[in-house]
């Protein structure tokens, strides 16, 4: 396996928070994090291609050619966001991009992870709600407050493994999951976690 992270520059950030914007889910954390990136005029300063992508190239407008890729953006609110076309397929290929992303983050100060995503439901009526999980109690009182309650059950992916691992490389971590079907991008959850997250 690889996972190749090449630095474009190396931002000078004060204790930083990591938040991922993966796809998943609804898309919920990739349309999430695009609006964060296009909002705060992020600069990417990292690319990240790991032989654990999917294992195809996109066709842009124009007949260009696309990569699965992964990106890391920062901005002066001292946020690092996480953005990409596609996760890591594998628990390995998953486990090895969000060591690196952490190794990464850590070395750039960050102390804290946030990551976010979709909520799977049947149905979801009126507004998408949020829920929360946190990697100590102190962190998730704080985060309940902001949202509809806690989330039961397991978080997958990058949302997941980055809180488990960063807790691990001793990093506090929160996770916002807003309701959705999933089975198209779903903005309305989208912007029920940006309302959350910019709280």
């Amino acid at each position: 396996m690889a996972c190749i992270v090449k630095l474009l520059e190396e931002p000078k950030l004060e204790k930083p928070v990591l938040i991922e914007g993966l796809p998943g889910m609804g898309f919920v954390a990739n349309i999430a994090a695009m609006h964060m990136i296009k909002e705060l005029k992020a600069r990417k300063f990292a690319m990240i291609i790991s032989s654990s992508f999917q294992d195809f190239a996109m066709t842009v407008e124009g007949g260009g050619i696309r990569s699965p890729i992964n990106e890391l953006y920062y901005c002066p609110q001292d946020l690092i966001i996480l953005y990409g076309n596609t996760q890591a397929e594998g628990s390995v290929g998953q486990y090895e991009l969000c060591w690196e992303v952490l190794k990464l983050a850590k070395k750039l100060g960050c102390r804290m992870v946030l990551t976010m995503g979709g909520y799977r439901r049947e149905r979801v009526v009126g507004r998408p709600k949020v829920y929360c999980a946190a990697t100590n109690r102190a962190l998730l009182e704080e985060a309940v407050k902001l949202c509809d309650g806690v989330i039961v059950g397991n978080i997958y992916g990058a949302a997941g493994i980055l809180l488990g691992l960063g807790k691990v490389m001793g990093l506090e971590g929160v996770c916002f999951l807003a309701e959705t079907q999933g089975i198209y991008p779903d903005a309305r959850a989208a912007l029920e976690v940006l309302k959350v997250v910019s709280a």
